[in-house]
């Protein structure tokens, strides 16, 4: 008698944390899905229950969760989500992060400091994750540290597509806010056709957090639109000081934008009244009714995460997303 092999045709269910409703749920009806529903509350004490409400036995799960403040919140949560697919059958669970928590903990500049995105890597993976997704690592050496597939998304295309139609007829310089983000920089230049580069010396004491200073640019910024790109804004103190610096050194204007809008108190005061034309951002990050300001500009990377759980998915390239990263 012959063994009966039977096929079990690919599930895609789509769950969401607490942070980042709204993303998720984009992402979801991008992916022509809904969230699935789950039953998620704080006890008293502050510790965290989920269940889910409908069967998860063999699905290929996508945990969707923005690591946004208190970030030891989401991130634990996000944790519990994992752990609770794992013994409920998911066959294969992704874990989503727009944001990646303790990006900037990802080596230790003295000694006796943790590698804190390190240990948020393990602990993803202890707690049953096989594949990490997130929206632009603070560095590169991140995808390393995860024991598995990490698939790094880019938002360059998001922003520099935006800049580029609305800053057409502008003579633009890309401004790196310090020489270790002048890769990102050439990534922008190459998007808007060739704009010159050029960046901020800055010093920094590594004993205080968020703290920096502007010294000079470096490169000719003169009667031209600065495009200050950075990978995220916490307390928006050194991007607002270089963008002053950049009209100090003669700019004709200046355009802060960056993917992570973590806005820390007092970005959202230093920004709204910043030399800089516009702010613009994306939506790794939710941002509350409070933190929204005239000149803010917020661009979604909905169809770029769902285009890349499709391709997750379908075992096809996430590489093919990457254009001139790949």
């Amino acid at each position: 008698m012959s063994a009966i092999v039977k096929k079990t045709r690919k599930h895609l269910m789509v769950f969401s944390g607490r942070a980042g409703h709204d993303l998720a749920g984009e992402v979801a009806g991008l992916l022509q899905t809904e969230l699935v529903p789950t039953q998620i509350y704080d006890f008293a004490n502050g510790e965290i229950f989920v269940r889910y409400q409908e069967s998860v036995r063999g699905c290929d799960a996508f945990v969707i969760q923005s690591h946004v403040a208190p970030i030891n919140e989401a991130i634990m949560e996000q944790l519990i989500m994992v752990d609770a697919l794992k013994r409920a059958s998911a066959k294969r669970i992704t874990v989503v992060m727009p944001f990646y928590g303790y990006a900037r903990q990802d080596k230790k500049h003295r000694g006796r400091e943790p590698i804190s995105a390190r240990l948020v890597a393990d602990l993803f993976k202890t707690a049953g994750a096989h594949r990490l997704m997130a929206v632009d690592l603070h560095t590169d050496q991140i995808q390393g540290f995860f024991d598995g597939p990490v698939d790094h998304l880019m938002a360059l295309p998001v922003l520099s597509d935006y800049v580029a139609k609305k800053y057409k007829d502008e003579a633009l310089t890309i401004v790196s806010p310090d020489a270790g983000r002048i890769k990102v920089a050439e990534h922008w230049s190459r998007r808007l056709g060739g704009a010159p580069l050029a960046f901020i010396h800055k010093t920094r004491d590594t004993s205080r957090p968020n703290v920096s200073v502007a010294n000079r640019v470096v490169g000719d910024v003169s009667g031209r639109v600065c495009i200050v790109a950075d990978d995220m804004i916490d307390t928006g103190g050194t991007i607002c000081n270089a963008a002053e610096a950049c009209l100090a050194a003669g700019a004709a204007g200046v355009v802060i934008a960056a993917t992570h809008a973590i806005f820390s108190d007092p970005a959202v005061r230093r920004l709204s009244e910043s030399v800089a034309r516009e702010v613009v951002v994306t939506n790794t990050l939710p941002l509350t009714p409070e933190q929204h300001f005239d000149k803010l500009t917020v661009l979604s990377v909905g169809p770029l995460v769902a285009a890349a759980i499709r391709a997750v998915f379908e075992d096809g390239s996430v590489t093919s997303l990457l254009g001139d990263y790949a």
